[in-house]
């Protein structure tokens, strides 16, 4: 069955109307008779979208239950089983609930699609994987949900919903968007305007790129080499002399006057040697170029001006920025038109500026070419004919001259063209020159006969002697040449290496740097688990540029690429777009080196990894081992002695003795209770398997229930009114806030202990930047020493050797957690006159619930979890219990 299609409908940001313009959409299909239903749309509380879903077709959602709480998800069989033309499904980044079939919406998707269900899906750019970053610093808000760039770019449509920054505001200010309690707080946070036009230029650029991509492909396929300038790419052609940063910024300030643009500057190395260029020139140019915005690219070839032309007409470029030549103006006659005169001859439609610089003019030493070129060849051939006759007009022209004469001077001229020509004009040369002389110069004069035998000896030697000289000569280039070539070779593998070791990913980098240094439009990187056998599965591991052939699903096989490299058994490179030569084989086998050095790496760091996770694993198991088996032991103890007092039927207690034993084992029973659960909360902490359900609270909604465990009258509680929702999990906060409050009662008794909150804003920031609401616990004790601030919010650490009886030392540590597993932070600072304040920091919420979700834990860990995060928790100290 053939797949479907997807239509996509991007937005800068919530509230631009998406889901508006999909429903939309879904009508008009539905009133050209096609067969259309909403499979899944969120209307956001929004009355406008709510009325579009009237009259269209709606499949049930169905109903999960996530620790207590019931969602709605897509019920994916259902759709399959109605089996629509388009299904209509909201928010493709979507993360579903832990238990459903796929963990992300745009999974379910992607079955619908090989089912042959068309859909209709919405995405806001701030979704993209590959702009998490740049969305971070904009916004101060990092987006737990994402989805894989590559996966949206395989959309067969894109539709962008853009309205106006300030009209989006407008809508937010007129509730359109948010519920009018959480407007005030978007405005000033998320919704600012800048964070807006930001948002809304980074989407319409992303789409360009998108349709950008989507025009390379087409001009390839339809091999089309002539520019056409959708978008304005200016090209650098660099020498690796001093005069490449006038022209780097040059073409930098050409492209600021179009507003918009790629700057890419390319550095043409010859094939047969370095040419005179400077590494230090090109590294301070390289930097430059990545300051200014742009890429930069290295390219060999044989001809400069024809490598920079192709590279110009592979990226589409509009304009070239060359510098003029350095050559004094005899020498550029000489040795021909240059290479810039020959870019401006052959650009075609691209236009070409030729810019001037200090050393144009200024003469250049150039190191000699080890190869013997076509040009000297066929200078060679034209003087192994004429020069030998010129000589022998010299000749004629003496008035008397003897065979060792005119042999020596024919052997100057043969000498001449082994040294301008090589090997084979030398030869003809020689022969040529022997006849000459045998036919001007060897009696009898005027006939080829040689009558003397010294005289063919000399003539022997004559040929013999001009073809060893031109063999040598020829030798010599071939070493020259081959010597030039390694010397090229290393410059390249140099800047690999260094381009490598800039990017994020080393694999990657060096295949990015292998399809300029090739000239290949893709590079793919294979392994298999099956020693390299032909016919078993092979594994993607890293790829660069256009990899038609191969896909990432896993289960390929290293065919369809014009160039196979095997690195090793199971490991092999495949490069696409043209066949390699020879000579560069050994260049893409040093190549292949270091990819495998590289993979090599990236395992023992992975291993590196693992390692120091099993140790920190094995070094907190080992503390809970003493923990339990000290700790612990102590209530159990004092349970066991007090029951046993009580099973003892020869023994009369009275009503108060009796009372005390109860006391005992209720008080053992409530410690060995908070030991085990916080023993238990700081083992998944550790583990990465917290897992925290974000939704929207309200500080005095967790306050109460946080405060059960403390006497009561002893922590006074001073909220303002009013006070913006903060993004955290109930129970969770519960019990950061019991925790350090109990601390609090414990270590500063009959001190004033209040709790105040605030607002935040931009100057107080959560765990991930965003503004945050900030709650603090204050009381007046005894305080803690600046020195042991970070020490007590370690596991199994007890402040002042406080002894174990008290606890095990995690009372902290798991209030820290917590926190930052809820996207908060938990700091203390001193409190003035003496105390301590513990500051707690919350993400401010913007009213999307599940809008960032920790790492997914396990079923049994959130069952742990819901047991310990709904009981009012005892003992905890300061210090961490």
């Amino acid at each position: 069955m053939a797949r479907a299609t997807l239509r996509i409908f991007l937005g800068a940001a919530p509230g631009v109307g998406k889901t508006y313009a999909m429903l939309e959409e879904a009508h008009r299909l539905m009133g050209r008779g096609e067969d259309a239903v909403v499979a899944f749309a969120m209307d956001h509380g929004r009355s406008d979208t709510r009325a579009l879903t009237q009259g269209l077709e709606s499949i049930p959602a169905r109903t999960v239950q996530y620790r207590g709480t019931a969602f709605e998800e897509m019920d994916l069989d259902a759709v399959l089983a109605r089996r629509p033309h388009t299904a209509v499904v909201d928010e493709y980044a979507h993360t579903n609930i832990p238990g459903s079939r796929n963990e992300k919406r745009w999974q379910d998707i992607e079955e619908l699609l090989e089912a042959g269900i068309n859909v209709l899906s919405t995405v806001n750019v701030q979704h993209l994987a590959s702009l998490g970053d740049v969305v971070l610093a904009i916004t101060e808000v990092r987006q737990a949900e994402t989805v894989p760039d590559d996966v949206v770019r395989r959309a067969d449509q894109i539709h962008l919903v853009d309205i106006s920054p300030e009209l989006l505001r407008q809508r937010l200010g007129d509730g359109k968007i948010y519920a009018a309690d959480k407007v005030d707080a978007a405005l000033s946070n998320y919704f600012r305007l800048g964070n807006l036009t930001a948002l809304r230029e980074l989407a319409l650029l992303w789409l360009a790129d998108r349709v950008d991509e989507g025009l390379a492909k087409y001009r390839e396929e339809n091999h089309i080499e002539a520019s056409w300038p959708t978008r304005e790419r200016i090209v650098i052609g660099l020498t690796g002399g001093p005069e490449g940063e006038v022209l780097i910024r040059r073409a930098a300030r050409i492209l600021k006057r179009v507003n918009g643009g790629d700057l890419l500057a390319v550095h043409v190395r010859a094939a047969d040697g370095i040419s005179g260029e400077s590494p230090q020139h090109l590294e301070s140019q390289r930097h430059l170029v990545r300051d200014l915005g742009g890429s930069y690219h290295t390219v060999a070839g044989e001809d400069p001006a024809q490598a920079l032309l192709d590279f110009a007409r592979s990226v589409n470029a509009t304009q070239i920025v060359v510098g003029v030549s350095r050559h004094r103006t005899l020498a550029g006659r000489l040795i021909g038109a240059g290479v810039g005169n020959k870019v401006v001859r052959e650009s075609g439609d691209i236009d070409v500026h030729m810019v001037s610089h200090p050393l144009g003019g200024q003469g250049v030493d150039r190191p000699r070419r080890g190869e013997l070129g076509r040009v000297r060849v066929v200078v060679g051939f034209g003087l192994a004919v004429v020069l030998p006759v010129l000589l022998q007009l010299v000749l004629a022209a003496s008035p008397s001259h003897n065979i060792a004469t005119a042999v020596l001077v024919q052997l100057t001229g043969s000498v001449a063209v082994a040294l301008v020509g090589g090997l084979w004009p030398a030869l003809l040369g020689a022969v040529w020159s022997s006849l000459l002389v045998n036919y001007f110069s060897t009696p009898p004069v005027g006939n080829l006969t040689i009558s003397d035998p010294q005289n063919l000896l000399a003539l022997l030697v004559f040929v013999g002697v001009s073809a060893a000289v031109a063999a040598v000569v020829d030798i010599s280039a071939r070493r020259s040449k081959e010597a030039t070539r390694a010397r090229a070779e290393a410059a390249t593998m140099a800047d690999l290496t260094r381009g490598a070791t800039d990017a994020e990913d080393t694999v990657n980098g060096l295949l990015a740097q292998a399809l300029d240094v090739f000239q290949m439009h893709g590079a793919a990187l294979l392994t298999t688990d099956n020693g390299g056998d032909p016919d078993q599965d092979w594994r993607l591991v890293a790829k660069a540029g256009d990899i038609a052939a191969v896909s990432a699903e896993g289960n390929d096989r290293p065919s369809g690429g014009e160039t196979t490299e095997q690195i090793d058994n199971r490991t092999r490179l495949i490069l696409y777009g043209r066949t390699l030569p020879a000579s560069d084989r050994r260049l893409l086998g040093a190549f292949g080196s270091h990819l495998a050095a590289q993979l090599e790496r990236r395992q023992l760091a992975a291993s590196r990894r693992e390692v120091m996770r099993l140790a920190e694993s094995n070094i907190m198991r080992t503390s809970i081992l003493r923990a339990v088996s000290h700790d612990l032991r102590t209530p159990l103890a004092g349970i066991k002695l007090a029951v046993g007092g009580l099973k003892q039927h020869d023994v009369h207690y009275t009503p108060d003795e009796e009372q005390d034993l109860l006391t005992t084992i209720d008080e053992c029973s409530d410690r060995l209770d908070v030991l085990v659960g916080n023993l238990l909360d700081m083992s998944r902490i550790t583990s990465d398997s917290v897992n925290a359900l974000i939704k929207p609270v309200r500080w005095h909604e967790v306050i109460p229930a946080a405060l059960r465990g403390v006497p009561s009258g002893t922590v006074r509680v001073d909220l303002p009114a009013n006070l913006p929702a903060i993004d955290a999990d109930a129970g969770m906060l519960e019990r950061v806030i019991a925790n350090i409050a109990e601390n609090a009662v414990k270590y500063a008794p009959g001190s004033d202990i209040v709790i105040v909150a605030s607002g935040g804003g931009l100057s107080t920031t959560s765990l991930d930047g965003r503004p945050s609401g900030e709650l603090r616990i204050i009381d007046h004790g005894q305080g803690v020493p600046a020195d042991g601030v970070v020490r007590m919010f370690q596991p199994f650490q007890r402040l002042d050797d406080v002894p174990a009886s008290t606890g095990v030392g995690l009372g902290l540590a798991v209030a820290k957690g917590f926190a930052e597993a809820m996207g908060g932070t938990l700091t203390a600072e001193a409190t003035p006159g003496g105390g301590l304040t513990m500051v707690i920091r919350m993400p401010l919420s913007t009213g999307a619930p599940l809008e960032r979700e920790a790492p997914q834990a396990p079923m049994e860990a959130q069952s742990l979890l819901l047991h310990s995060t709904h009981r009012s928790p005892l003992g905890h100290r300061r210090g961490g219990q």
